[in-house]
């Protein structure tokens, strides 16, 4: 935005036989915000068969295959691969920037003439360069410069009926539920809520789910259920040594016992003799 505004990143998609583009301004270039825009263009045009990228993270994974994916012969696949893999889209790596150059041709273009373009309206802000580059420049685009396609028919697809995309463009990892039906994700605790806690539920291998609106689920045996965020524990008071301070002691609620006096009974007990039973009186 020429240092009227934050720096942002452009996120587009675009189509290899209409030069048709979506695309968002967005403040880091993450797996959420590719799932976002990707999943705009899905809700307008429908399933591509292909989706063609570079070999960024965000699209490919180097971890080892789950035990589960093993099991299925499949390989491991990041949180964008496996979205495409249940909507049945291939994806394909270009080996080289070279090899996608209509997304390239897009983006050296964009940096010429959308950014010109939001100078003179004065955007100084990525919530106005959205506005302006979805009510403004997209359908300009759109009327000067896509072209009919080589065959009439769209090779888009339809959503399937058990397609949800708020489920599938999501960001998931495997967990083990706690004994008292909680889970950990980076550092941060989750529970089931008590009216949804199932049998075979403790003790079991789950995923959670983030969506995109920022909502937690977990997946277990087929179904959903709702996490909550469990509150952090409450500090325990130490002194500044990292000591307990006076008085405090490990636990409250303890007993205390005092020593017994020196002529107590079992203090002068000796084995073999029979106690005196004016002294145990």
């Amino acid at each position: 935005m020429e240092e009227r505004g934050p720096a942002c990143q452009l996120i587009a998609v675009i189509d290899d036989a209409t030069s048709r583009f979506y695309a968002r301004f967005t403040e880091h270039d993450t797996t959420e915000e590719n799932l976002r825009t990707f999943g705009e263009w899905v809700r307008r045009y429908g399933r591509p068969l292909a989706h063609y990228t570079d070999k960024n993270s965000i699209f490919r994974t180097s971890a080892p295959a789950l035990l589960g994916e093993q099991l299925r012969g499949e390989k491991a696949r990041s949180h964008f691969g496996r979205a495409l893999g249940e909507l049945g889209i291939e994806w394909i790596a270009a080996h080289s920037p070279q090899a996608k150059g209509r997304i390239e041709r897009l983006f050296e273009t964009l940096q010429d003439r959308l950014v010109k373009e939001m100078r003179l309206a004065g955007i100084d802000n990525i919530a106005a360069a959205n506005h302006f580059l979805e009510m403004h420049f997209l359908p300009a685009w759109e009327e000067r410069f896509t072209v009919a396609p080589r065959r009439p028919r769209n090779a888009h697809r339809r959503l399937d009926r058990e397609q949800r995309l708020e489920e599938i463009l999501s960001v998931r990892v495997a967990r083990k539920v706690a004994d008292d039906h909680t889970v950990s994700w980076d550092g941060i605790r989750w529970g089931v809520p008590r009216e949804e806690v199932c049998a075979g539920l403790r003790g079991a291998q789950v995923e959670i789910e983030r969506r995109l609106d920022g909502s937690h689920w977990l997946r277990f045996r087929g179904r959903y259920l709702r996490l909550r965020h469990c509150p952090a524990a409450a500090p325990r008071a130490v002194s500044p040594s990292g000591l307990r301070p006076p008085g405090l002691t490990a636990n409250p609620l303890s007993k205390v016992y005092k020593s017994a006096p020196p002529n107590h009974p079992w203090r002068t007990f000796q084995y073999g003799r029979k106690p005196d039973i004016s002294t145990l009186r």
